[in-house]
């Protein structure tokens, strides 16, 4: 079998297309762990990363205490009057809560109709528009592909169809990944 230098270009491009996603996720996971374990700077490695996961397991369990709650108001109440910080605060706030609070917004993927011969995925991220007189209306978050960025839309409810039988983890993945990774359908 003799190698020529197609095939051993075609050898090389396979490695890369396995390592190459495999390397950057290990890069970026490693980073990661690198980054919160020196959040606490200790001797030990790996012992800075499991007290910044206690520490904020204990916030968690404290603020969901009862008798703690005013504490958590008072402080939130605090950081809602400083101009700039209150911004950034709530912004990121209700980003979080929308992948991991109680009020998932990103799980209600569905398709919207753009024209006759296109549409495009998205997630309902609010439903009651009526506070702006639009109750034909719902807000629809379309994430942009290969990015953590997105835009907002108000479209007429009639142009969006929920998605059924489908992930909303794997409607996201889809659409980040620019439309490579396959769609599965679930029961």
């Amino acid at each position: 079998m003799a190698f020529t230098y197609r095939r051993i270009f075609s050898y090389f491009l396979r490695g890369l297309l396995f390592l190459t996603p495999l390397a950057v996720t290990v890069y970026v996971v490693y980073a990661i762990f690198i980054f919160l374990d020196n959040l606490i700077p200790v001797p030990i490695p790996g012992i800075g990363i499991l007290m910044v996961l206690a520490l904020i397991t204990f916030v968690g369990y404290f603020a969901s205490l009862f008798f703690a709650k005013p504490f958590f108001d008072w402080f939130e109440r605090g950081v809602f009057k400083i101009p700039l910080v209150n911004l950034l605060y709530t912004s990121i706030k209700d980003l979080m809560g929308a992948f991991v609070g109680d009020k998932k917004k990103f799980s209600a993927p569905v398709i919207v109709e753009i024209s006759d011969s296109m549409a495009r995925f998205g997630f309902i991220t609010q439903e009651d528009l009526n506070i702006i007189e639009r109750p034909d209306l719902v807000a629809v978050y379309f994430p942009h592909s290969y990015n953590v960025s997105g835009n907002v839309f108000l479209v007429k409810r009639e142009k969006v169809k929920s998605l059924t039988g489908v992930k909303s983890s794997d409607v996201m993945k889809f659409m980040v990944s620019g439309g490579v990774s396959p769609l599965l359908e679930h029961g």
